[in-house]
């Protein structure tokens, strides 16, 4: 407790000489054309409440960017005076999270809102590593720090509900007209305090159509090496936001023209050195992106499971070249390569788990005889392990005429199915007679007689 009141005391000039030299901008709805009923209601609540207490309340970063360049948000993040303890006394449904700094997550209906209270500027005593990422920062601020201590000029942008105006203290709104991403303060010092600027720099540049300004562009490839200091989960989330932002196909591309899929995305590297494996991993990306952009569902197992696909396949190749049994052999090269690349990835037990169901099934598409395939359709998983066995013909790794024959088998009748079934060639098992209820000898003459056809053979 001294020591945050001895740092907040230190500091204070510091930070009034940098509201002093940023005045924002104040803009209006005529300008920025944001309307009223394009924000979320349950936005608009959290903010009128935390208003209505006696503090601030705006909308602010990613939200006002995207719907400024004419996007639908997909969440909504609320920027406040008030700490986190005062906003969590204002809700019924919320609850205060994070370390490094602490938010609230605010309940509304179905949706979850985050609340941060305003950051101030970092000072000598905030806890880095010894390569300068932020380990620590629970110290609060005004609004002119919070707006300096983000990371872009577009995300800096606070919109208020209750008078319509957009507060820009560092000309987001004519970078974002203007086309161009720009880092607030050095970029260098910016990519040392979170390593994770330099994904969020190409995520934003490909969703948004923008160029990234030389002077936050050109440090992105000697310092990418810094990405191996970030914790693994923070890498995963960032990772996911990018593969499912309905922009994954520039996206990737943009980062291997700054050199940053080393260390996001190792197996990349490994998959795209197969022709046949590269064609499969774009499209599926193109196919996230598809979907994304058409508002429908997609599954971080699947994209999770078509990048690793030819891994396993790799590693299922040289299994059963020891004649290893063949589906054994396949759980166990699904194994292998989760197990190394969760280390690298942090995928979620419940990611890996889908992944593998997706994986399990492919085998069974093979079979079109008997009662097999009227099982494999109960599955849950069908349609998943469907649309990936589609995604391996498109690639050109199976004839088309597989996924064709299933999408005709799935819609089809019950007695259009049993139709289109091949005959069943697998060897029954021959059945034991049953025992006589005789005397011994019977007993005897008839075990000997379920015997002699396999000893002839």
């Amino acid at each position: 407790m001294i020591r945050k009141l001895l740092r907040r005391v230190f500091r204070r000039p510091q930070a009034s000489a940098a509201e002093a030299l940023r005045e924002p901008a104040i803009i209006g709805p005529g300008q920025h054309g944001i309307a009223r009923d394009a924000i979320s209601p349950a936005a608009r609540k959290v903010c009128e409440v935390l208003q209505g207490a006696g503090h601030h309340g705006y909308v602010v970063g990613g939200a006002v960017r995207d719907l400024i360049a004419g996007f639908r948000p997909k969440d909504y993040d609320i920027a406040t005076s008030a700490t986190p303890e005062q906003v969590k006394d204002l809700f019924r449904r919320a609850r205060i999270i994070g370390r490094r700094f602490r938010i609230v997550h605010v309940m509304i209906g179905a949706e979850t809102l985050e609340v941060s209270t305003f950051r101030a500027l970092h000072d000598n005593g905030t806890q880095t590593d010894e390569h300068g990422r932020v380990l620590h920062d629970n110290v609060f601020g005004s609004q002119a720090e919070d707006a300096t201590r983000r990371d872009f000029t577009i995300n800096a942008l606070y919109y208020n509900p209750g008078d319509q105006t957009v507060i820009d203290y560092h000309h987001g709104v004519a970078d974002l007209r203007q086309k161009t991403l720009r880092m607030i303060g050095d970029p260098r010092q910016r990519y040392r305090e979170d390593p994770i600027r330099m994904l969020r720099a190409v995520r934003m540049a490909a969703k948004l159509g923008l160029a990234i300004d030389p002077a936050a562009r050109e440090p992105i490839r000697e310092m990418s090496g810094l990405l191996e200091n970030v914790p693994p989960a923070r890498l995963f989330d960032e990772m996911l936001k990018l593969l499912l932002s309905g922009h994954a196909v520039p996206c990737l591309t943009q980062l291997r023209d700054e050199g940053l899929h080393h260390g996001l995305l190792p197996l990349l590297d490994v998959i795209m050195e197969q022709p046949l494996g590269e064609r499969f991993v774009w499209l599926s990306l193109a196919n996230t992106d598809e979907r994304v952009g058409a508002g429908k569902a997609v599954s971080p197992a699947f994209l999770f499971a078509t990048l690793l696909w030819h891994e396993v396949l790799a590693h299922w190749e040289s299994r059963k070249s020891r004649d290893e049994p063949t589906m054994a052999a396949l759980h166990a090269a699904m194994g292998d390569v989760l197990d190394a690349q969760c280390e690298k990835l942090a995928i979620t037990r419940r990611i890996a788990g889908d992944v593998k169901e997706i994986w399990a099934l492919q085998p069974r598409f093979e079979a079109r005889s008997g009662r097999r395939p009227l099982r494999l359709l109960e599955q849950p998983r069908f349609r998943a392990g469907y649309d990936f066995l589609l995604l391996r013909a498109q690639s050109g790794e199976l004839p088309m005429e597989m996924p064709q024959w299933w999408e005709r088998f799935a819609n089809s009748d019950a007695e259009a199915r049993l139709e289109m079934l091949e005959p069943d060639k697998t060897p029954r098992r021959r059945r034991r007679p049953r025992r006589s209820s005789g005397d011994g000898a019977d007993r005897d003459a008839g075990t000997q007689a379920a015997h002699a056809p396999a000893q002839d053979t």
